[in-house]
């Protein structure tokens, strides 16, 4: 890639996250500084490739971002090319294929190519898009941490540390009014927030997507506690963990979105069922959005920075349809092809869920153990 010629484009796709902000400014300052880079910024994700909405970024519209929480670009969870609500005759909702619009806005704006920041959906659209012709480079961001080929996304970190202050919290009030305190997290259909948060806050019972629990073990836990003397308990719970009755807790449908599944309500599940079974007073906490939001962590911030250098490295090398990636504490590049073959789920046997049985943290699982 020539330094006269580059036109880098960059999106946002998915929920927003801490450290989104730290890449746009790593990806433009980098590509700015080493390929005399034209950066063009798209709206609010796939939307604005979609509907042609996309601003140039100069060095002063970067500078300054890098502990900011949000996006300068906006994003969307709702825009993916191959399933657009477009309102129909009716005015209803019509889901469309618009993915030939993505394109004519890629060639339009004389891209070179596009960045594209986000989790498992963005990558997965990203990887069609290569497919139709754009050169994209993938940087893997998400808070739920289930991309495969990573040891870690950026605002993970971030949101761990929410949701263990959120814990430490609820201890001083669990305790001081004897209750059994419920605090959901989110992860959509990974546990690694929970089992994290849980292990690192102290947690008494972790309840995660990956390991089926059964009500027994979770009763008999709160319990023992009380006639022991420890008159509070700690739950935390993931926002997809499966009940046995009815398995996942669905807050509703969104049907914009390829997965119209909201998640939500779990925690408050887990705690009416906890009350009717030991008549111990519960109270029910969901963090939500808490978990997006704010400034990232230092080391978020510098994870962000690392993916986004690597990314205009990729692009100068003309390596497209392969995502930055953190391994063995180097950041390398993959296929995304490799990084979205499935989801990066919890291992029942992973060194966190080990080091949280061997301190007394209950799963929920049959023996307790």
């Amino acid at each position: 890639m020539t330094r006269q010629s580059c036109r880098l484009g960059i999106l946002t796709g998915g929920g927003d996250c801490p450290g989104l902000n730290a890449v746009i400014r790593a990806i433009a300052k980098s590509a700015m500084n080493s390929l005399g880079a034209t950066i063009i910024g798209v709206e609010d994700g796939f939307e604005g490739l979609v509907e042609g909405r996309m601003k140039e970024l100069s060095n002063a519209d970067v500078s300054g971002i890098i502990n900011q929480g949000g996006t300068i670009l906006g994003t969307s969870n709702k825009g993916d090319p191959w399933h657009y609500p477009m309102e129909g005759p009716d005015g209803g909702i019509e889901i469309v294929d618009a993915s030939f619009r993505t394109l004519k806005n890629y060639k339009r704006w004389g891209l070179d190519a596009l960045i594209a920041i986000g989790g498992d959906g963005t990558m997965h659209i990203s990887h069609r898009c290569g497919e139709m012709g754009m050169n994209i480079i993938g940087v893997p961001k998400t808070i739920d941490n289930d991309l495969l080929c990573t040891d870690l996304t950026f605002g993970h970190d971030t949101a761990v540390y929410v949701a263990t202050e959120a814990v430490d919290r609820l201890h001083t009030t669990g305790s001081s009014h004897h209750r059994v305190m419920v605090v959901e997290v989110m992860g959509r259909y990974a546990g690694w927030i929970a089992a994290s948060a849980g292990l690192a806050g102290g947690a008494d019972i972790i309840l995660i997507p990956e390991i089926p629990f059964r009500w027994e073990p979770v009763f008999n836990c709160v319990i023992k506690r009380s006639t022991r003397g420890k008159r509070f308990s700690i739950v935390c719970v993931a926002e997809g963990a499966q009940c046995p009755e009815v398995g996942e807790v669905v807050k509703s449908y969104d049907v914009k979105r390829t997965d119209a599944k909201q998640l939500g309500g779990v925690g408050e599940y887990v705690g009416k069922m906890i009350t009717e079974a030991t008549d111990i007073e519960t109270r029910v906490t969901i963090l939500g959005h808490l978990q997006r939001g704010g400034s990232p962590t230092p080391f978020d911030r510098i994870l962000a920075t690392k993916f986004g250098t690597k990314a205009t490295e990729l692009v100068a090398e003309g390596a497209f349809g392969r995502m930055a990636a953190l391994q063995s504490n180097e950041i390398v590049s993959v296929d995304i092809k490799d990084a979205i073959e499935r989801q990066k789920l919890v291992p029942p046997d992973h060194e966190i869920i080990r080091a949280a049985r061997a301190v007394g943290t209950s799963f929920g699982d049959e023996d307790g153990r």
